[in-house]
């Protein structure tokens, strides 16, 4: 049976992942400029390591306790709408940051920024879903998920350029003020469907009958649960790398950015390029392709991972980040594809907004904390183990999961 024919056009389509993608771009840079120049923002609001992991994770809180908001209002509401209200607010935020003189005010700033991220987030990778079926899904997620390692690259550069030539104040500004030009252009687009490549009805259901089936669904509580220890050693090492590279490398502020933000684009594109393509090459072929090859590629970043905190030699220590970022990079697709394919439409952006909650708060909202109080009873250098170790762990629940759960079809 041929492909079924999608209800919007192809031009329309091409339009939202260039939209999409620059959405996400902005998103990824208005995460990371903050990690870039807190060394610059202590000097004007002093903090703790304690309080700093709190300051780099505000964001995260707010935006993990509000996506089932978001994720609820995406599967009833105008999908366009939710998009543009919440880059419009990120957007703000971001900008707001550069006039808070006070830890309390440095962190409601970031606060604000997680509720836009958080009607943005949910809702992005569902409409995704319904703009290609399921052979195509892969390389779409793919491609909208360039923007993670390009915009988080381009927070550290931007955020250590500007904050040298300008000072961290202007950082906010000049990243966080251009998003309002996207939340306008975000009203142009036009929705597809729901589930329109999908064969269950895209009805919503009621909410708890949709918690409860996302409960009994495996294949997404394992994909979850790989992803929490992930995304815990990930948020460690996006926040905690600039400050590590400056503290114990003994490397200037904007030189660290600039290197770790390079190779962060760099391998992140490789990666995610290689993700895509091993992904559809296994198709067909293996059990629960995205799954093991999500698995697999973590675990193999492991020991670069521990290379990259111990080596003596910066060539050599680059290097490693460089292999291990990619491994790292090389599930980014497959891992939000998994999210997409093995959730029903009718509760596809709810079941993001579930995934982002779970997470977040096990995730990446506690892990620079964490480090950050190991590295006050410590040292940093103790402290940043702890991001390997986090690989490890969610790379083998992957592992098990695509062993272990049953053939799921056309996955």
């Amino acid at each position: 049976m041929g492909e079924r024919a999608s209800a919007v056009s192809r031009k329309a389509t091409v339009w939202a992942m260039v939209l999409l993608g620059a959405m996400n771009l902005l998103n990824y840079i208005d995460r990371f400029v903050l990690p870039a120049i807190i060394e610059s923002v202590r000097a004007d609001i002093p903090m703790t390591d304690a309080q700093q992991g709190v300051a780099l994770t505000a964001f995260i809180w707010v935006y993990m306790l509000a996506s089932p908001v978001f994720g609820r209002l995406g599967d009833t509401r105008s999908r366009r709408h939710l998009l543009a209200f919440g880059v419009a607010l990120w957007s703000l935020a971001t900008a707001a940051a550069a006039f808070a003189t006070t830890f309390a005010g440095l962190v409601a700033a970031r606060a604000a920024v997680g509720v836009g991220e958080a009607a943005y987030a949910t809702v992005a990778p569902a409409l995704i879903g319904d703009y290609f079926p399921r052979a195509k899904r892969g390389r779409a997620m793919a491609a909208f998920y360039l923007a993670t390692p390009v915009g988080s690259a381009l927070g550290y550069i931007l955020g250590g350029r500007i904050n040298h030539a300008a000072g961290w104040q202007t950082a906010f500004l000049a990243v966080g003020l251009p998003g309002l030009l996207l939340a306008a252009a975000a009203l142009t687009l036009t929705e597809p469907p729901r589930g329109q490549f999908d064969d269950e009805p895209a009805a919503p259901l009621p909410l708890l009958d949709t918690l409860r089936a996302l409960a009994r669904n495996r294949e997404y509580v394992v994909t979850v649960a790989g992803t929490v220890a992930y995304t815990f050693a990930l948020g460690g090492l996006a926040q905690w790398m600039p400050t590590y590279l400056i503290r114990v490398r003994h490397m200037d502020g904007a030189s660290a950015n600039t290197v770790f933000g390079t190779l962060t684009v760099l391998s992140g594109l490789l990666g995610t390029f290689l993700g895509a393509g091993l992904g559809d090459l296994l198709r067909g072929r293996v059990r629960h392709p995205y799954l093991l090859l999500s698995g697999v590629s973590t675990l193999l970043a492991v020991p670069f991972a521990v290379l990259a905190f111990t080596l003596p030699g910066a060539d050599q220590r680059w290097a490693a980040v460089f292999v291990a970022e990619t491994l790292v990079f090389v599930c980014t697709g497959p891992a939000n594809t998994i999210l997409v394919d093995c959730v029903p439409a009718a509760m596809r952006t709810l079941g993001f907004a579930v995934s982002i909650l779970v997470m977040h708060v096990l995730g990446d909202a506690i892990s620079p904390a964490i480090i950050g109080l190991v590295s006050d009873r410590s040292s940093l250098q103790t402290a940043v183990m702890l991001v390997p170790l986090a690989f490890a762990l969610g790379g083998a629940v992957w592992v098990l999961g695509a062993r272990r759960l049953a053939p799921s079809e056309d996955r």
